[in-house]
């Protein structure tokens, strides 16, 4: 039997998480020198207080090598194997932990999905899926490594100052951006986030057009699953959103999902993706 397990930036609900079987390890939220674990003893609107009420943004913090031997020993001691996911080793120490705790616990296998949030979901789900199937670890680890080039991930940021406050976003940029009242993509390649599209104009309009951009005349993608996901929308934002995804993607699952404390305090509130797969090349 193989268990699945993944880094609770993997941003599933938990009737998904439920549905899989999938067990998480929580990162952590430094906040005035708490250690707080993330979706369980602080959530995504707590960070948003926060920041609204001391101007200051709060840090992140990798699983532990303890934690992760503890969780791996914990599923294991009936004999399972465990494939365990974890946010791309481009952005945090959790894989490098990951696999200093599977060295200590025999028949661990890390993945590292080069990705966050619903991008790394979408190989969380893929995994447990094998896992179901009765694959062994090794060769789920080997087909998730294989798969995690192909997840297409991006987000459309509304406000700048969170990334301008944790150092990923220059004064001058932010300044720009904000007067000229542009709204970037971001974009995950090679494991690394990246700017790409600068859309410009009201919030609705800007989500419309890049979900339209994301999925128009595409032939490249895989139609099985697709997640929007989001720290906080509009309602009008999000129902425009869903339709272009039901026209343009027609994909057989169409999940969405509320980005947990990593996204949220990364890139705050209004902040929206659209992620699936791409075909093998």
């Amino acid at each position: 039997m193989v268990r699945v397990s993944a880094d609770s930036t993997c941003d599933l609900s938990p009737e998904l998480l439920s549905r899989y079987g999938v067990v998480i390890a929580p990162l952590y939220i430094v906040k005035d020198s708490e250690s707080l674990r993330d979706g369980v003893e602080i959530r995504p609107q707590d960070i948003f207080d926060y920041v609204e009420k001391t101007g200051k943004l709060l840090k992140t913090a990798a699983v532990s090598v303890e934690d992760y031997i503890d969780l791996f020993r914990r599923l294991t001691q009936d004999g399972s194997e465990v494939v365990h996911i974890t946010i791309s080793a481009e952005m945090s120490a959790c894989y490098q932990n990951a696999c200093l705790a599977a060295q200590e616990v025999p028949g661990v296998f890390p993945v590292d999905s080069r990705n966050l949030s619903t991008g790394m979901g979408l190989v969380v789900i893929e995994a447990a899926k094998r896992a179901q199937a009765g694959e062994d670890g090794a060769a789920i680890q080997k087909a998730m490594n294989e798969l995690t080039p192909r997840v297409e991930a991006s987000f459309v940021i509304e406000r700048l100052d969170y990334l301008y406050k944790g150092g990923r976003c220059s004064a001058l940029a932010a300044l720009g951006a904000n007067l000229l009242h542009l709204k970037p993509c971001i974009e995950v390649r090679g494991g690394k986030m990246g700017v790409g599209r600068k859309y410009r104009g009201p919030y609705e309009r800007v989500l419309r057009q890049y979900a339209d951009d994301r999925l128009h005349g595409r032939e490249d993608i895989v139609r099985e699953r697709a997640f929007i996901t989001y720290t906080t929308c509009p309602e009008p934002a999000l129902n425009a959103v869903r339709a272009v995804c039901r026209e343009e993607g027609n994909f057989a699952e169409l999940l969405e999902t509320r980005a947990g404390c990593t996204i949220s305090n990364h890139c705050g509130p209004n902040t929206l993706g659209v992620l699936f797969i791409r075909k093998d090349a």
